[in-house]
């Protein structure tokens, strides 16, 4: 078996092969840090109805309880900031759900740099993660040194900034652990300043149970009355703390063909929305992100916003 610094110098090759933005690794371990804030997160309700949250309390800090013998948390981050955005007089679309549902993008993706693992390096045991099991993959993208947690919760950089998304592989083998970088977020209040419905509470504190993002795609019940005129049209999830950060300026177009929206998604304006039919929806939206709200969904979102 090769060594550990050839083992991780050939992942982290293979990654950047398969169009992965950037790797890191860091050491499988309980989230020392992570446990207070995550506690206090969910005991002041900031989860809303996102009961799932509250579940595998222990399992979410501790990746050996969730892929036994575990030694590496290898983490990975995947662009899907897009080149052409929605017309302007549009009810808006957060930019991870343009193209198609990134979770089989990265899962196909992350199946491959799995089985290169077991071919150059041997048999090795573990489980890929994609925003789908109680995994803090913020957490641990920052652990690995991918970037820094910015102050509306998004982990950052500052070569791409933050249109990107994450995805861990945990193995049981042993790695090089790249060391966290530091914060530069600096005196910059943007985000806080800029967030519709006021759901950045306090730096690095986003409250869950008032973002758009929550309202629009996870809560099932009518939307709250007091958040009238606040959703800034937007009618699938809310990229505005992310739009506003500087370093974002630094976002530059990913090279996946399957992120690519359909043509006509991105020139319907608020009238084509208000009069969409649930046949346009499938066909618009086939194998998209959006569909995890359904077309009932999408259509109380968009009445709300009329």
């Amino acid at each position: 078996m090769k060594n550990r610094d050839q083992n991780t110098k050939l992942i982290k090759e293979e990654a950047k092969r398969l169009g992965f933005l950037s790797c890191g690794i860091s050491k499988a371990e309980f989230l020392e840090e992570e446990a207070p804030r995550l506690e206090k997160w969910l005991h002041n309700n900031m989860n809303g109805e996102m009961q799932y949250m509250e579940n595998h309390f222990d399992k979410r800090l501790d990746p050996t309880k969730l892929v036994e013998g575990s030694k590496s948390v290898i983490s990975l981050l995947l662009n899907y900031y897009p080149e052409e955005k929605q017309v302007k007089d549009s009810y808006k679309i957060s930019k991870y759900a343009y193209g198609q549902d990134y979770h089989h993008i990265i899962k196909s993706k992350l199946r491959e740099l799995q089985e290169f693992i077991s071919v150059e390096i041997g048999e090795v045991h573990g489980r890929a993660f994609v925003d789908s099991a109680p995994v803090l993959d913020k957490a641990w993208a920052a652990k690995s040194g991918l970037g820094w947690i910015g102050k509306h919760s998004n982990l950052l950089t500052q070569q791409v900034g933050s249109f990107y998304f994450i995805a861990e592989l945990i193995v049981d083998l042993d790695l090089e652990y790249d060391a966290r970088v530091t914060d530069h977020c600096g005196t910059c209040t943007a985000c806080l300043d800029a967030c519709p419905t006021e759901a950045i509470v306090a730096p690095y504190v986003v409250d869950g149970s008032k973002c758009i993002s929550y309202f629009t795609i996870e809560l099932k019940n009518e939307l709250p009355t007091e958040f009238e005129g606040k959703f800034d049209d937007w009618m699938f999830g809310c990229d505005v703390c992310q739009d506003v950060c500087p370093w974002n300026r630094f976002s530059k177009p990913h090279r996946e063909p399957l992120f690519n929206p359909k043509p006509e998604m991105l020139s319907m304006t608020k009238k084509d929305w208000e009069e969409i039919t649930e046949d346009v929806f499938k066909k618009v939206f086939q194998k998209s992100a959006v569909k995890r709200t359904k077309f009932s969904g999408l259509t109380r979102n968009i009445d709300f916003l009329k």
